[in-house]
């Protein structure tokens, strides 16, 4: 036995062995440096998109998720450039990571749209915590704004939690986006009401309303005659935060003002004619309920004999 090993030992070339350790060696130290190197510049980077992003004015949340996301990007090439520089082979790796990265793309597929859409939204900004918004059928205050959902509140109190997809794929009417709203309303009068008196009313009412904006100008106009009676438009502008009770207030003082000043507003009627019903001859003695046939009256307004 120790013959063998005399044997083995002496077949050995030592400064083989040796120049192998130092290759490794050499090849070990300028893979911890570039994990090192890489991942303070990874580092550097990654804080410094973030501040470039929240001296733009984008959402903290948004620059938060992007330093996260190029920073674990910048790793993982950091991390297969050290594994290339050790010598181990990084072809076969990065094929098992792709294909790990589409299986778990396809498993988490409606996850992985939410949260590119609320990438999107944080970027873009179509609305912001507070504003007033409607997405398709629902509308609400916007309470807040994740990465994966939008959430709602409704006039009544409910809190409705949309997925960020939906959002960024249907309509979104941002009420709050301009400051002013335009108030519409539609108050119909009598034929025989005196249009201008109304029309005068109807502008009266308005300008003392102070919230009613003077530019742009109050509108008070005719827009359809029906049979009923005249359509009017009073068009006013307003913030966005007083339009409700400015629609409700103006509609008010306008049934109070009506009443009191004696213009009428336009009643549903329809005319019916009334024809005469000819009496049915007794039969037998015996009165019987009158004959539903009639006949034409004449030009005297009498049934014709």
């Amino acid at each position: 036995m120790g013959e063998r090993l005399r044997e083995f030992y002496a077949s050995l070339n030592t400064n083989a062995v040796f120049d192998a350790i130092l290759g490794w060696s050499g090849r070990l130290l300028a893979a911890l440096l570039i994990l090192l190197i890489g991942w303070w510049l990874a580092r550097r980077i990654a804080a410094g998109l973030q501040r470039v992003l929240a001296r733009g004015g984008a959402d903290p949340l948004l620059g938060s998720f992007l330093r996260n996301l190029v920073f674990v990007l910048l790793l993982a090439l950091v991390v297969v450039g050290a594994l290339d520089r050790a010598g181990v082979p990084t072809a076969s790796l990065l094929a098992a990571l792709g294909a790990a990265g589409l299986a778990i793309g396809l498993a988490l597929q409606g996850s992985l749209s939410n949260l590119a859409a609320g990438v999107l939204l944080m970027a873009f900004r179509p609305f912001r915590v507070g504003d007033s918004i409607e997405v398709g059928a629902v509308s609400g205050v916007v309470q807040n704004v994740s990465l994966m959902q939008t959430f709602l509140l409704t006039a009544d109190n409910r809190e409705v939690i949309l997925p960020n997809a939906k959002v960024a794929g249907d309509v979104i009417v941002n009420v709050n986006a301009r400051g002013t709203r335009r108030v519409d309303l539609a108050i119909a009068v009598a034929h025989d009401a005196d249009l201008a008196q109304a029309i005068e009313l109807l502008r009266a009412i308005a300008v003392a309303d102070a919230r009613v904006q003077k530019q742009p100008a109050i509108d008070v106009a005719v827009v359809q005659l029906v049979e009923s009676g005249v359509q009017l438009a009073v068009r006013v502008w307003t913030k966005s935060g007083d339009y409700g009770a400015v629609q409700s207030d103006l509609l008010r003082t306008i049934k109070q003002r009506f009443d009191a000043d004696g213009v009428a507003f336009a009643k549903p009627w329809r005319e019916i004619v009334l024809r005469e019903v000819i009496p049915a001859e007794p039969v037998n003695g015996s009165p019987r309920l009158g004959d539903a046939r009639t006949r034409p009256a004449g030009r005297d307004g009498k049934a014709a004999g």
